[in-house]
């Protein structure tokens, strides 16, 4: 009687009966077919199931459709961030990416966190969801007028940059903020924007504020981007800088990698040169680059194109 019972229950804990099967009974092989067609955290979710999906949740198949294409390229610079900065890659439960030993899963694990690099002013990481790559810059990372003249810039410390540091307009005729960068982009279409928040802010007794007093001169005439590649892409656009006390993501343009072995160069600038009047309380953080399809955790705004 209790052998009869005791047979009714799957390897995985299923109730079954006599003769039937359960997912516990599906080959790998099996699972993998139909895990191959769902995003990463779904590849994650279903791997609880039982033993059948969680060991096809780790096969190479799987997860090298998931990451981008020169995804060598990109655990090759993890690899030496860690190697600067001491991390213990295996020690973390991600092991060395780069390792010859190393399955795909763990490195789609080590890119989807963040990768410094050129001393710290860049990171670049891919989404875990759908494993797209992006990249932010900093403004250390940038020619800024101005920039070592205290009557002008400040450096001001805040949690709210990835950097922890952003730089501070506090009053200027003449403005121009750009930069530039050669990288093995994964092929694909990305946009690109400029993260500007219109007064300092700060907190008090907890509570995020900002200083408004300084913040001059936007409203006048529109700030104006440009953005260009090493293949001819070029766009210009402007915008009025509004809404201040909040982060918002600029939208300077797009652009199109075709090849993800060949390096791309992309150039791209603000400019308010406009000097009837001055400008300032201005915070610049950064340029974030992203997948078009991105989901942004934060407010865009598009600007207009000029023909």
């Amino acid at each position: 009687m209790g052998a009869g019972a005791s047979s009714m229950v799957g390897p995985e804990g299923y109730g079954r009966g006599w003769g039937q099967t359960s997912l516990g009974d599906m080959p790998e092989s099996c699972v993998a077919a139909v895990l191959l067609y769902l995003d990463p955290l779904e590849i994650c979710q279903v791997a609880c199931l039982n033993r059948a999906f969680r060991g096809a949740a780790s096969a190479d198949c799987i997860w090298a459709g998931k990451l981008p294409a020169n995804y060598r390229y990109l655990a090759a610079l993890a690899a030496a961030a860690d190697d600067d900065c001491g991390c213990d890659g295996a020690a973390e439960g991600n092991g060395r990416c780069c390792s010859s030993a190393a399955i795909k899963k763990e490195i789609y694990s080590r890119l989807c966190r963040p990768t410094p690099f050129d001393g710290g002013t860049k990171e670049f990481w891919i989404e875990k969801d759908k494993g797209g790559f992006c990249m932010s810059i900093s403004s250390k990372a940038m020619s800024i007028t101005g920039r070592d003249d205290r009557r002008y810039w400040s450096h001001l410390s805040t949690e709210e940059s990835r950097f922890h540091s952003v730089a501070y307009l506090q009053q200027i005729w003449w403005l121009e903020v750009c930069a530039e960068i050669d990288f093995c982009f994964p092929a694909g279409s990305y946009s690109l924007f400029f993260r500007l928040h219109l007064g300092q802010p700060h907190k008090r007794m907890g509570r995020r504020g900002h200083g408004s007093e300084s913040i001059h001169g936007w409203d006048i005439k529109p700030t104006r981007f440009q953005l260009s590649t090493s293949d001819d892409q070029h766009t210009e656009s402007e915008c009025y800088l509004t809404k201040p006390g909040r982060w918002i993501l600029y939208h300077v343009g797009d652009f199109v990698v075709s090849s993800s072995d060949e390096v791309t160069e992309l150039k791209f600038s603000l400019m308010q040169i406009d000097c009837t009047h001055t400008k300032g309380g201005l915070c610049v953080d950064s340029v974030f680059i992203c997948p078009k399809d991105h989901r942004y955790e934060e407010e865009c705004i598009l600007c207009q194109k000029i023909l």
